[in-house]
Parts: structure tokens; sequence; C-alpha cells
């Protein structure tokens, strides 16, 4: 009877232990953060029981999912983060809400962004509250901190030296062309004109680009890495507005089951390739790509400090995969759809590409030199940055901007946000102007820190310099052989699955820059002098029913092939 009695007793205060903490957790805590930070003049939405404002955020991105832009429209942050562009307007750059009961403030204040992302001393590391991110990226470079992430850097730095990035040019450009050619096939087979899915091309291209670069394989070898990723990204981000209970991630519900058996897929599927390459360094060596440089880094013979396990070397696989592919693929898109936005601008672009490479294959050098196409490049990344949002977490209690904010608060700087306040960029910053980067990236705008599309400070990307030249390579090699244009099918609908891109692909009209020389060749003395009918040529028919578009349409094919 004593023993009864004795574990009620303990099971009353174990039930009362845990209402206190829930209660603390969910009622106490929120409201004593949102009194604190209330009284430092940090507003915010509100906090409600358990949900925080996720119900909100939901039914205005519910609101957003059916908006159309117009492509002249660069504003798709009603689509992406309708909860931010509401929200700024009513508590300002800085504020407070909630994803249930954890404290999120929002840094859309450049200075105060630039203070958290120059941080060295460790206070603000990477937010890990959704833990399906590390499927998708690993614990390599992204997501770690401390002495773990100099380990890792000091291993994966070297990969990405400039000079070894010029020679991956030749790898870059062996892949672009594999691509074209295929496109030369189909558009031989419809008449020298196809409508292509850009969106899905790049993605399989840069994939193929990594896989070789990284790993030595090609696309066809490392499609099942690939498309294992690709399905573990839209499972990550089906989890991103979702409240995250303790425990719940080990639980083996559908969703999941399905993110195990992915990772355990892709996890096994590097290791081998890491063990064959390990196999063979006596004979063969660790090899030229990223993989083989980060092998001979942790050889051995070289200092223990630096050397990682396997499984961290997977992880930064995993990193170089998903980094390596998924955001410059939308780099591509974004790019291609602004070039056949604006064809003035494609006309000065390919000029340039004549007058540095002609019909070369362009190297690391021709390319570095292209000025007109780097500043293209920047401001498509100013308006459509792969990634429209960081996280950050205060690894202890933190000031900035003259606020106190307690520890373990998560920090989210929304870079679509940043990328369009006026207050930094002008008034016309919703206007896409290269032209602003001609002096460089610091005086693009008021803040020379503005340009957040490959975040900023020490933890900026590493692989920034490959995604360019990357980059500039495909763009380059394009605008060498095709003509292109917008197709009539493409509906302007920007949305972030971790990553930006167009929710319906983009489909581009292509032409052979060929078939437009051709055009202006093949009759040098005039159209009534080259038969012996003058009214021979009716490709636009003839009299006083001819086709009333013929004086343009000859027009953009002499503009093509001039520039």
């Amino acid at each position: 009877m004593g023993n009864f009695v004795w574990m009620v007793a303990a099971a009353a205060a174990v039930a009362s232990w845990a209402f206190i903490a829930v209660v603390v957790k969910l009622v106490w805590r929120p409201r004593a953060i949102s009194r604190r930070l209330r009284a430092q003049a940090v507003g915010g939405p509100g906090y409600r029981f358990f949900s925080g404002n996720l119900g909100e955020i939901r039914r205005l991105r519910a609101e957003g999912a059916g908006v159309v832009l117009d492509v002249s429209s660069h504003d798709f942050v009603p689509i992406v983060q309708p909860h931010f562009r509401k929200w700024v307007s009513l508590y300002g750059k800085t504020f407070l809400f909630w994803f249930g009961a954890q404290p999120n403030i929002c840094l859309a204040d450049i200075n105060i962004v630039r203070q958290v992302l120059s941080d060295r001393t460790g206070m603000y590391p990477k937010d890990l509250t959704n833990p399906y991110f590390a499927h998708l990226l690993g614990k390599g470079l992204v997501l770690i901190d401390g002495d773990e992430w100099k380990r890792h850097y000091k291993v994966v730095h070297p990969a990405f030296d400039m000079d070894k990035l010029k020679m991956m040019t030749v790898t870059i450009s062996d892949c672009t062309g594999s691509m074209m050619s295929e496109w030369d096939s189909e558009l031989g087979m419809k008449g020298g004109s196809a409508e292509i899915e850009l969106s899905q091309q790049f993605q399989e291209l840069t994939a193929d680009v990594i896989s070789r670069t990284a790993f030595g394989s090609s696309y066809s070898e490392g499609k099942q890495v690939f498309l294992a990723q690709r399905k573990l990204q839209f499972l990550a981000f089906s989890m991103f507005l979702t409240i995250q209970i303790p425990g719940f991630r080990y639980l083996p519900t559908k969703k999941n089951l399905k993110i195990w058996s992915l990772d355990k897929k892709v996890r096994s599927m590097l290791r081998n390739i890491i063990k064959i390459r390990l196999a063979n360094k006596d004979t063969m060596g660790y090899g030229n790509d990223l993989l083989g440089l980060m092998l001979e880094t942790c050889a051995p013979e070289h200092d223990e400090s630096q050397q990682l396990s396997m499984d961290e070397i997977i992880a930064e696989c995993k990193t170089f995969f998903f980094g390596g592919h998924d955001t410059t693929s939308h780099l591509l898109t974004w790019t291609m759809f602004l070039l056949s936005t604006h064809p003035e601008w494609m006309r000065k672009i390919r000029k340039e590409v004549t007058t540095m490479c002609g019909d070369e294959v362009p190297t690391g050098d021709m390319l570095n030199k292209m000025n007109l196409l780097n500043m293209f490049l920047l401001e498509t990344l100013r308006l459509y940055s792969p990634v429209s949002l960081i996280s950050r977490r205060t690894g202890t209690n933190a000031k900035f901007g003259g606020i106190k904010v307690p520890e373990g608060t998560i920090l989210r700087i929304p870079i679509a946000t940043i990328h369009r306040d006026k207050e930094v960029w002008g008034e016309d910053a919703d206007e896409f102007k290269p032209a602003r980067f001609e002096n460089g990236v610091s005086k693009a705008a008021k803040h020379p820190n503005a340009l957040l599309s490959f975040s900023n400070g020490p933890r900026s990307c590493i692989g920034q310099n490959f995604a360019m030249i990357e980059a500039k390579a495909v763009i380059t090699m394009i605008l060498q052989r095709f003509s292109f244009t917008l197709s009539p099918k493409y509906v302007h609908t920007p949305i972030s699955v971790i990553t930006l891109r167009p929710k319906y692909g983009l489909p581009m009209i292509l032409r052979s820059l060929k078939s437009s020389n051709m055009i202006l060749c093949l009759l040098p003395n005039g159209v009534s002098k080259e038969a012996k009918n003058p009214n021979a040529l009716l490709s636009f028919s003839s009299g006083p029913r001819s086709c009333i578009g013929q004086n343009f349409a000859m027009l953009e094919a002499k503009a093509e092939a001039v520039f």
C-alpha cells in the first residue's frame, strides 16, 4: 500500500512539473519576452497560444499563391514573403513574431544585419530549429559553427582557390556544349526554332557540372543523388511552417520514414564514391576535383587536426551537391528570363561576348573581363536571389541595434525585402538596372554590404566564385550560338522552395544564330536581283497583303547577327 501511495505521489509530482513546464514555455515565457521587447520599442503581430503567428503566415501565403505578375514586375515578395511585407509596413524593419512558442525577430535593417553577419565571436550561430535541413545539406560548412566550422573550412577552402576554379571552366564548357548540342538537334528537327523548358535543363546541367567538378562523375552517374536530394529538398521545405515538437523527428511517421530512406540512399551513394577513390589513390591519386582535393588535405600524412571523418566528408559532399547545383541553376534561369525581357542588354552583352571570345570556348581569364555580364548577373542576384531568407540564432543573450534579445531567439534576415529597400538602393530599387553595379558591389547602394545573395561576413558562401564563373561560362556560350525569346506560355510566378524558382518553369523559344546569319548572307545582291522573277522570295508573302511585320523580323535578325 505504501509503495502504491508513493507511486501515485510521484506521478502527481511529474504531472505537476510537466504542467508547469508547459505553462512556462507556452504562456509565461512568450508574454515575458513580448513585454521586454515592447519596452524597447520592438513591436510585432502578437503571440497566439501554441501556434504563435503560423496561422496568419499560412493565410497570407495562401492568398499570395494565386498571384501572377507581369513580366516587367520583379516584386514577388507578396508571393514568397507576404508576412514580411505586411509586418514591416506595420511595425518597422525590426519586429518580433512567433513560430509556435519560438521567438523570431525580423532584421530588415541593413546596419543591424551587417552587425550580425560580421560577428566573429560565435554569438550568432546557424539556425538548426528545422532538423530536416541537416538531412538535405549535411552538417558541413553551411550548418556547423565554432571550432568545427574552422576545421572544416581549412579542409574545404583550398578546393575553391581561384586558379583551380578557372581550370574547372573547361569542365563547365564541356557540360554546356553537350546541352547545347541537344538543343541544336531539336532545333534541326523543328525547322530551326523550338520551345525548350530551360529551368529543368539548367537543373540537369548544373547537376552534371557539380557531379564532374566535385566527384569526377557525369550527370548520368550522379543522377540518383540529384533526384534524391531534390525530393529531400521538397520534404524539408514542407516542414518549414510547422511547429517543431521535441522528439517528433524521431517518430516513424510516413514523412520521417521517407526522409530517412532518402538520406540513407544519398549517404550510401556518396560513401561508395569516396571508398572507390580511396581504394585507387595509390595508382590514380586522389583526383583534381573538389572531392580529390578534400581527400588529399585529409590524408593521414598531413596535419591530424585538419582530418575529417568519413561522415564529415559525406556531409561536405551533400553540401557541395545541393549548394553547387540548385542555387546556380536558378541563377541561370532568372538570368535568361531577364535577358529575354531586356533585349537591349542582351545585345550589349552579346557584343561583349563577341569582342572577348569570338567563337572560342570562354576561358576563366576571358570571363573575368566581361564587365557588362558581371553587372547583369549581380542585378539578377539582387532581384532574384536564389535564397530569399537567411536565419541565425542568438547563442547567448545578445544586444544589437540598441536592442537586448534573449538567448535562443531566431533572427530572420529577409533578403528579398532588403534588396528592394528604397532607403538602401534608391527610388529605382524595384527596377532592373544592372548599371547600378558599374562601380562594383560596394558602391551599388548606399550601404557597402547591401547585396546579401551570398550572405556576408566571415560566413559568406564559400562557393560564390564558383557559381559566378559557372553562370558566366554558360550564359556566354548560349549567347554565342542562340537567340531566344520568352514563350507566350510563360507565367511569371516566382515561388520559394528553399530556393527561388519559376512556379511553372521557363519555356523559351530558341533559334540558332547560324540560321539568322544565313538570312543575311544568302542574298548579297538583294531580293529582286537574286532570281529571274523579282518577286520569287515569298517568305513574307508578296503584294499588298504581305506580312506587316517583315521589317521588324529582319531588323531583329540583323541585330542578332551583328551582336
